[in-house]
């Protein structure tokens, strides 16, 4: 008895084994094929709900990338950033819904990369991916690479972030747009915000969280000049996490209608993502001289 017990045991292991060797080998023709056509051939539109689960999530820092949409998005940053794109599996292997695979990644930057300029550069970098599938498809992923060589293959410091300056410049935009609830949203909840040295709106200094930021500043600019607009805005990053922004203010103020366009620039300081302090610096004398007259 005991003898056909083990036969048993040892025929139902031989049994799971093999759906999980089949499984693995499923999903890992199924991966290799879509990313290949995603990278290889720039198809963003196989980001979808045949070769993705809906609940897509890319670990990443300071915060995953979730869902479908998000995650097209991320990778477009790839398929515009580089042409030549020559995207490589070297091996793959799985158990089951759990699959490694050991990756090459060539391309020239041409396109914009995570806001930053095409640098003509071109790149050779090698990384590894843990994924997890579930359904036949894909669930979540991992990657792991050395992020220094990656920039400075870019020509880049690798010490400055690259996504500092396109949340930067997402918030001017926002500005723009009028989307004050966007603003917010990029803000830390302890920020700290600073006006220019005898500017009008200075007296509050420093202001702190976003609401006194919005009382203090928006509101009062919204209710004493006709419009605020911010003009001809270049970024440029620093070490540290900061941001130097520079343009220019075209205003008009409304007592007696007269037109400001002024020098400015702004100094943002961010940290995970937000932003932790802002330092304003403009021709305080062009502004008070304009609201005097």
């Amino acid at each position: 008895m005991k003898t056909f017990f083990k036969v048993l045991l040892c025929a139902i292991f031989i049994q799971l084994t093999a759906c999980s060797d089949k499984t693995a080998q499923k999903n890992i023709a199924m991966y290799t094929q879509a990313w290949d056509d995603i990278i290889n051939n720039g198809n963003l539109e196989a980001i979808n709900g045949d070769n993705f689960d809906t609940n897509i999530t890319l670990i990443s820092s300071p915060e995953n990338i979730v869902g479908i949409e998000d995650f097209k998005s991320y990778y477009s940053n790839f398929t515009t950033g580089f042409s030549d794109r020559e995207f490589t599996i070297e091996d793959i292997f799985g158990d089951g819904n759990k699959l490694v695979k050991h990756w090459n990644f060539k391309g020239t930057n041409t396109g914009e990369f995570f806001g930053m300029p095409p640098t003509g550069k071109q790149i050779n970098v090698s990384g590894v991916t843990l994924v997890k599938m579930k359904d036949g498809k894909i669930l979540q992923e991992q990657d792991f690479m050395d992020n220094l060589e990656f920039m400075g293959q870019l020509g880049i410091d690798p010490f400055l972030n690259p996504t500092n300056v396109s949340l930067i410049r997402k918030l001017y935009d926002d500005f723009a747009t009028g989307n004050i609830e966007a603003v917010g949203a990029a803000m830390d909840d302890k920020i700290v915000w600073n006006e220019a040295e005898n500017f009008p709106l200075a007296d509050g200094n420093p202001y702190i969280g976003f609401d006194a930021i919005l009382q203090g500043v928006f509101a009062r600019i919204g209710s004493e000049w006709d419009y605020w607009k911010l003009n001809d805005v270049a970024l440029h990053e620093m070490t540290n996490n900061k941001i130097l922004a520079t343009g220019r203010y075209e205003a008009k103020y409304k007592k007696n209608g007269v037109e400001i366009d002024l020098q400015m620039a702004h100094l943002w300081t961010l940290k995970d993502g937000k932003i932790i302090a802002f330092q304003q610096y403009a021709d305080t004398k062009g502004i008070t001289d304009a609201m005097a007259k």
